[in-house]
């Protein structure tokens, strides 16, 4: 995976450096790869943590792992790889549409509709699968203030535990709507022309499915298949009081400057791309 994350940065700067179609066809691949291949493998890492991770700690807290990478690619976290692939091709698409124009937008326009539709059904298809796989429960209360020990509470596995905590807490079932009626609502823009509403809908999408997966496994973090006890809840991973009121203040100040100059970025970048200004530019931009 860090292969192909290489691949992006020197792809985009190498592409233009020579007007030869095969070298640029190759960087073209080059960059597909590079942006495929991360989005599908944080899907299928996110996916095996509904299944559980085989990993445990021993007396000591050290930890071990059982498993390997190939063990990884089970066929629910391979669909949980689909949905990412697709909710971030589809919130790609609806990026193109806000800035390009001409054929590339009607062609962006096209692919927003498939992927919001194909979104939607994947996203589906994994909240069912979800609801018929055993989760994880603790049993008993947690001391939020004790310490990070994950060997002194109790779990179980409950048949349909996942889906338990929209049963308990109704309003988490706004991350699940958002993100099917988002995907939705982003191919149904799509299709009509208004680019604006369609990154919105695909904003709101992804928002959804991901929190979709957090409320799912709350307050589970990763859990564990081959020792349940050893599985990190919220309170096991947590930093010291200390260490999150430093992080904390470093947030309220260097969190406003990222924003700021991120805001800027997008601001200088404004406008649409048309294939008259990637002409004129072609060794820049193309």
């Amino acid at each position: 995976m860090l292969a192909a994350l290489w691949l992006r940065p020197v792809g985009f700067d190498y592409r233009s450096k020579l007007e030869d179609p095969r070298w640029r066809n190759a960087w073209d691949w080059a960059l597909f790869v590079g942006g495929l291949v991360p989005a599908l493998l944080f899907g299928v890492a996110f996916g095996n943590l509904f299944l559980g991770v085989p990993f445990s700690y021993d007396e000591m807290l050290r930890p071990s792992y059982d498993g390997g990478l190939f063990g990884l690619l089970r066929p629910f976290a391979l669909l949980a790889g689909l949905v990412s692939v697709s909710m971030l091709l589809m919130h790609g698409a609806t990026w193109l549409q806000l800035k390009t124009d001409g054929f590339i937008r009607a062609r962006a326009q096209r692919v927003g509709l498939i992927l919001g539709i194909a979104t939607a059904v994947l996203f589906g298809l994994a909240g069912i699968w979800v609801a018929q796989l055993n989760g994880y429960q603790v049993l008993g209360s947690i001391d939020t203030n004790g310490p990070s020990n994950p060997l002194i509470k109790s779990v179980e596995l409950v048949a349909g535990g996942w889906v338990k905590n929209y049963s308990l807490y109704s309003w988490m079932l706004i991350a699940p709507a958002l993100g099917l009626l988002g995907s939705l609502a982003c191919a149904l823009f799509s299709v009509k022309g208004r680019a604006g509403w369609a990154f919105v809908a695909s904003s709101l999408a992804i928002a959804g499915v991901i929190l979709t997966a957090g409320f799912s496994m709350f307050p589970f973090l990763m859990p564990s298949s081959v020792q349940i006890n050893s599985s990190l809840t919220l309170w096991d991973a947590t930093s010291s009081y200390t260490t999150l009121m430093i992080m904390f203040v470093v947030a309220c100040v260097f969190v406003p400057i990222i924003l700021a100059y991120t805001l800027w970025g997008y601001w200088v970048m404004r406008g649409r791309l048309n294939e008259k200004a990637i002409l004129a530019n072609s060794h820049q931009l193309y």
